[in-house]
């Protein structure tokens, strides 16, 4: 998959996992940080996107600070799919 279908799917799956009915992925911009004021997701969040990593991409995240270098924006979480999600 290219890095450009993979963050589009990201922006589905993140409105999708997190029920962000309001917003579509082209509000999403790649490089939009998605905690704090970016957009705005929370502690909560957090765990549901590091399931949503397991699920669909068979990456565990179990180190805290592992899990703030990932989860920043699309960009980064689609570099680290790549690198580390199942093929």
């Amino acid at each position: 998959m290219e890095i450009t279908e993979l963050k589009e799917q990201l922006k589905r799956q993140i409105i999708q996992f997190l029920n962000l009915t309001d917003l579509t992925p082209a509000d999403i911009t790649d490089d939009e940080p998605l905690f704090g004021d970016g957009l705005g997701l929370d502690s909560i969040d957090s765990l549901e996107l590091v399931v949503l990593l397991k699920r669909e991409y068979g990456i565990t995240i179990q180190d805290p600070r592992e899990g703030r270098k990932i989860l920043v924006d699309v960009n980064t979480l689609a570099a680290y799919i790549e690198e580390h999600g199942k093929k």
